[in-house]
């Protein structure tokens, strides 16, 4: 058995499928599965994408239904459990705020133009069918970013388990799902970023199977007048979470990890508590470099 290694992008990143097989043709068919499973995802949830079920959803906002299949209908189910279990601010119409958040200029957006945007904000107002959604005012969005590369870190592991491979893993730009543990039994080992310096990790965490996601104020973000802003935007107040550099969450289940990450960062000095509560094992690091962490 050998290890293989695939290289692609998705999602406006680098990912990675990692596959134990025999030979390396049979891992190239069982990875490109796995691939064509992200791009699948990734067309019909992008906001990017105009033929994507989120696009149609945000273009008819302020008029009409629109319908989605029993795949949509479970990821907004999963929507409504975090927007209740975060009372609120795991919030998929927030994304709307970062129309007026440039990460590519370091300037601050205007007051009014912030609080137009404020103002379409609310999962709560989201009207539901059966199997159909209607965003009930123009300008208002949704958007499946908070766990929608986590979800497709979790089924393209799952294609790769089902050809019978039952060692590797699955990695969307360091959203990672495992198949399986090394060949010998022993476990992956998963360096965390240092958050402060991009070549250096801060922690290595082993592991056997289950998932790992981070979420951090170093992906996106610029710096003015000595402070950073980030693309984690509070929903409430419509500016940049700033109490955590990094949160990484280790979960049965990468959309598990992803959600969880998100919502530490959105909780600031309530997260721990939160983390604890969860059960899942962690590795948080303020603002001041300190680490907390607890294992499963």
């Amino acid at each position: 058995m050998n290890t293989f290694h695939f290289g692609f992008q998705a999602m406006g990143s680098g990912c990675e499928a990692v596959i134990v097989s025999i030979s390396k043709k049979e891992a190239q068919s069982i990875a490109t599965l796995a691939i064509e499973e992200v791009s699948r995802i990734e067309r019909k949830y992008s906001r990017y994408r105009p033929e994507s079920i989120v696009s149609r959803i945000n273009a008819a906002a302020g008029r009409d239904f629109v319908e989605y299949d029993e795949e949509t209908a479970a990821l907004i189910k999963y929507a409504d459990t975090l927007y209740d279990q975060s009372n609120g601010l795991f919030d998929m119409t927030s994304g709307v705020l970062g129309h007026v958040w440039n990460f590519s200029k370091a300037v601050l957006p205007e007051p009014a133009k912030l609080s137009e945007r404020l103002a379409l904000v609310g999962w709560h107002r989201v009207e539901r069918q059966e199997n159909a959604i209607r965003l009930p005012e123009a300008g208002m969005e949704i958007d499946f970013g908070g766990f929608g590369k986590e979800y497709a870190a979790d089924r393209a592991a799952g294609v790769v388990h089902a050809q019978g491979v039952r060692h590797g893993y699955v990695n969307l730009a360091g959203d990672i799902r495992l198949v399986g543990p090394k060949p010998d039994g022993t476990p992956w080992i998963i360096g965390i970023q240092d958050p402060r310096h991009k070549q250096r990790t801060i922690a290595s965490i082993p592991l056997h199977s289950g998932a790992l996601a981070t979420s951090g104020d170093y992906e996106r973000f610029f710096e003015a007048d000595g402070k950073r802003y980030c693309h984690i935007i509070h929903p409430g107040s419509g500016y940049p979470v700033t109490y955590w550099r990094s949160v990484t969450v280790i979960a049965p289940l990468a959309i598990t990890a992803g959600s969880c990450t998100t919502i530490a960062m959105l909780k600031g000095a309530d997260a721990l508590p939160f983390l604890d509560e969860s059960g899942m094992g962690y590795l948080a690091v303020d603002q001041a470099g300190k680490i907390y962490h607890k294992n499963t």
